[in-house]
């Protein structure tokens, strides 16, 4: 009866051993498939937040355009104004300026 006990307690022992196996195949197969399904969600939350972004920024780059252009307008403007400015009264600066040099007048202090 002893060995008829040992093969059924060596059965039994074999068969926990074989569902430890299974389980633990079965958990790594669960944390793999988690691992994947999170990668999944991840790309595909990367991918609306890049949508969103090329979508922003297409909408506000005419602004950007805009307030380029308008910059752009208002320097060429003012140097516009600083040349004809220059070009009024330019000789007069000049010459009271050579007027200065060239005429000295010593003054006591």
């Amino acid at each position: 009866m002893s060995a008829q006990n040992s093969a059924g307690i060596q059965t039994l022992l074999d068969a926990e051993r074989d569902a430890q196996k299974i389980v633990q195949k079965d958990r790594t197969k669960k944390v793999k498939d988690a691992r994947n399904e999170a990668q999944k969600e991840i790309e595909e939350y990367k991918k609306k937040k890049d949508s969103d972004f090329k979508k922003y920024e297409s909408e506000h780059a005419s602004n950007i355009k805009n307030a380029e252009d308008a910059a752009s307008k208002d320097a060429e403007k003012q140097l516009r104004e600083i040349k004809e400015t220059a070009d009024k009264t330019g000789a007069k600066v000049v010459a009271e300026l050579l007027e200065a040099v060239i005429d000295v007048n010593p003054e006591a202090r």
